[in-house]
């Protein structure tokens, strides 16, 4: 475990998720552009991203832009540094988690997330972090996945599959209230559209992507 992290890079799980999102990546994407491309509209020069993994969001980020990534999985950031380098995107790569940024207040004019609040520890107070470090009138720009309605057939296995979907995914959790969490974070406005997509993989097909102004 990292001392400056609190992260724990398992030897199987870190490498396999770093190959599964660069093989299902563009898959994944299919599905999200849309979304994505709504919320990440007219990102400015400097944005920083919770849990940038391999590089999915690069595309979003115009060339000569620079992005500080808050990666704790030493198993991405080999993919994470290519994609950079490919996009033409400055890379500022720290090895932290979401709840613990180490960056300064009030500095940030963009922060970025897509499904991240799913796997960290404190999704509360990763939450308090980004509004920490965003200036007044910045904003969070997030897609995430989250609990499907109470008595669904969704909902149901989202629950049976909580465990090896947990251990599987870094801790994801299928089952967070991530809207009602974003709604009581203390922003000034949250904007959000909950969606559903119609992907193979059924646990994670209900989402929701908005932006939320301090």
């Amino acid at each position: 475990m990292s001392v400056t992290t609190g992260f724990e890079v398992h030897r199987a799980r870190g490498p396999f998720n770093a190959a599964f999102f660069s093989v299902m990546g563009p898959v994944i994407e299919l599905s999200l552009r849309r979304h994505k491309q709504r919320v990440f509209a007219g990102l400015p020069s400097t944005v920083v991203e919770l849990g940038s993994g391999v590089g999915a969001n690069l595309r979003y980020l115009r060339p000569g832009s620079t992005l500080i990534a808050i990666e704790p999985n030493s198993a991405m950031h080999g993919r994470l540094r290519a994609a950079a380098e490919r996009r033409g995107v400055r890379l500022d790569l720290r090895d932290r988690v979401a709840e613990r940024t180490g960056l300064p207040d009030a500095d940030a004019d963009a922060v970025i997330s897509s499904l991240v609040l799913c796997t960290v520890k404190d999704p509360a107070a990763v939450l308090a972090e980004v509004r920490r470090v965003l200036r007044p009138g910045g904003t969070f720009r997030f897609v995430e996945h989250v609990a499907a309605r109470n008595g669904t057939p969704t909902r149901a296995l989202q629950r049976a599959l909580r465990r090896p979907w947990a251990w599987t995914f870094e801790g994801c959790s299928c089952e967070r209230d991530l809207a009602g969490l974003l709604r009581g974070a203390g922003f000034a406005a949250v904007d959000l559209e909950p969606y559903r997509i119609h992907g193979p993989f059924i646990p994670f097909n209900t989402q929701i992507a908005g932006v939320a102004r301090t």
